[in-house]
């Protein structure tokens, strides 16, 4: 079987190559999490988190707080 026909979940895809696949497209994370002991919430934690790379193209969001930077 050839590797164009090959299923994707039999697929040897380097961990470097994912990273990049996702890194150049973005890649939102969401969670929660929330620690409960007796059925009282002790700790509860909200994640939201996206993942991309900036290039030129698009620009750093954090370009606007440098000094000397228009608001």
């Amino acid at each position: 079987m050839s590797a164009a026909v090959e299923p994707l979940a039999q697929r040897q895809i380097a961990l470097i190559d994912l990273l990049d696949r996702l890194l150049a497209g973005g890649i939102v994370v969401a969670g929660d999490v929330t620690l409960r002991i007796a059925d009282v919430d002790l700790v509860r934690i909200d994640l939201h988190a996206l993942i991309s790379s900036v290039n030129e193209n698009v620009p750093s969001p954090w370009d606007r707080f440098e000094p000397g930077a228009e608001p």
